[in-house]
């Protein structure tokens, strides 16, 4: 599968921003998916991930991202998303999609555990 991350751009403190990652090559519905961000002079960190549709689509964050983002899937449109708001200067990075049809749970937040990626969309908190 091909991973396409879009939607980033320029935004003020306190605005919401859609994210978009579009699967091409397979069908997304057999991965489940995660997004990382990586801040300027940061590690790269996970924000969370959703599971298949088989496994009820579920939605697990990590606390950088608990309250203010969301992430769902829309396998009609082979598309997932981020959903984020009221963002802070602290979100500017660059965000990133991965799937991976094969992942374990206890590993869900671990960049190694995903196969493929997108490359990045940018993401700009300023006033």
């Amino acid at each position: 599968v091909q991973l396409q991350a879009s939607g980033g751009g320029t935004v003020q403190p306190g605005d919401s921003l859609r994210l978009s990652c579009a699967a091409s090559g397979d069908t997304l519905d057999e991965y489940s998916v995660a997004w990382f961000r990586r801040a300027p002079g940061k590690e790269r960190e996970p924000l969370g991930c959703i599971s298949t549709s088989h496994d009820s689509s579920a939605t697990f964050y990590a606390d950088s991202a608990k309250g203010r983002f969301t992430i769902s899937r829309d396998d009609g449109k082979n598309t997932a998303y981020l959903q984020m708001s009221s963002l802070k200067p602290e979100d500017t990075g660059v965000y990133y999609c991965a799937a991976d049809p094969r992942i374990i749970w206890s590993s869900r937040y671990a960049a190694a555990a995903y196969a493929y990626w997108g490359q990045g969309t940018q993401v700009t908190v300023s006033s």
